[in-house]
């Protein structure tokens, strides 16, 4: 049975949401952040040897990364759900949207989460950078999802519960989402999807679950 190494206020929401679509037998070992300095506990280190969240284990398997394991899943798992068919422009494009959420979409918000945590948020770097950067991506997001309802077409895929955390955390903000309506409607639609509630009863408090 898949074990979720759950950290609170995490990616590994993502994960328990996937399970609950595929719905999917597993369990849950909880980990809290340190208060003052929000990083995971060292036990996760016992797990995997970065200490990262999320981290599963299936059997003799660890995986860790996001993609890494919700690819795994889907593949091993799913029976061909929340996935496009092979070879057509929609599993492109789940790909895409699969890998773009953590190697483009949170690199600024995490620049601008460490440098606000270090009073650097009104600093050049901030106003040179990271603010152009989230522009741009988010531009390019709310445009995106002005074609289609979902990232991939007209069809929920496990690409767009990837791509769920990046925009819950800029729900959030509002001067974010004031003027990218597509993603708060994103955001607003995930929200209402039952897989969705079941997976916060089971994880616990999640603050993103309230940003729109």
């Amino acid at each position: 049975m898949i074990i979720v190494h759950h950290l609170n206020n995490s990616r590994s929401q993502r994960v328990l949401w996937l399970l609950e679509e595929l719905d999917i037998e597993y369990e849950i070992k909880y980990y809290q952040r340190d208060p003052k300095t929000m990083l995971a506990p060292e036990s996760l280190r016992q797990v995997h040897p970065l200490g990262k969240s999320p981290t599963i284990t299936d059997g003799a398997l660890t995986i860790t990364e996001s993609g890494a394991i919700i690819e795994y899943i889907v593949d091993n798992y799913g029976n061909g759900r929340l996935i496009p068919a092979p070879n057509t422009p929609e599993h492109l494009r789940y790909t895409y949207w699969l890998h773009y959420a953590e190697g483009s979409a949170i690199l600024p918000l995490i620049f601008r989460l460490v440098l606000g945590s270090f009073g650097m948020g009104d600093s050049d770097a901030m106003k040179a950078f990271v603010a152009p950067q989230l522009k741009l991506h988010f531009d390019y997001i709310e445009d995106e999802l002005a074609k289609s309802i979902w990232f991939t077409g007209e069809e929920f895929t496990a690409a767009d519960i990837q791509m769920s955390f990046p925009l819950e955390m800029i729900a959030g903000v509002a001067e974010d989402i004031e003027n990218r309506p597509k993603i708060k409607e994103f955001v607003a639609r995930i929200h209402e999807r039952p897989a969705y509630k079941r997976a916060l009863e089971r994880g616990g408090k999640y603050d993103f679950a309230s940003s729109v």
